[in-house]
């Protein structure tokens, strides 16, 4: 191994530590190149430690639907607060896993009908 390799190895194992997995993917697009790959914090930064491993396409659309949910009162309950934010980042998750989950449906029903039309 050269010192290129090395450093990059370096790079990938440190990448993997933070994401905490030796095969970490996108939660939403199933991309598992570790260089592009982070954390996004469900209930937005420093609302709660939960966190998704995403792309960085794919954090950037979270981190923007973030926008839209309601700011952080600071004479909130605390608790309520986060819990509250992280429902909404939770639903965001959730639609765009829905959304996912009718493409792979449909394709899968376009599948079976070409199946069945080798099958004639």
């Amino acid at each position: 191994m050269n010192t290129i390799d090395i450093a990059r190895e370096a790079r990938k194992q440190r990448r993997l530590e933070i994401l905490g997995s030796n095969e970490p993917r996108c939660a939403k697009c199933g991309d598992q190149r570790w260089q592009c790959l982070e954390k996004h914090h469900v209930a937005d930064h420093g609302q709660d430690d939960a966190t998704v491993c995403v792309c960085r396409n794919c954090h950037r659309v979270l981190s923007d639907l973030q926008k839209d949910h309601p700011p952080v009162d600071c004479n909130a309950d605390p608790l309520l607060s986060a819990i509250g934010h992280f429902l909404l980042g939770l639903a965001d998750m959730l639609r765009i896993i829905v959304e996912r989950l009718q493409e792979f449906g449909l394709a899968l029903i376009a599948r079976a009908s070409l199946v069945e039309g080798d099958a004639k």
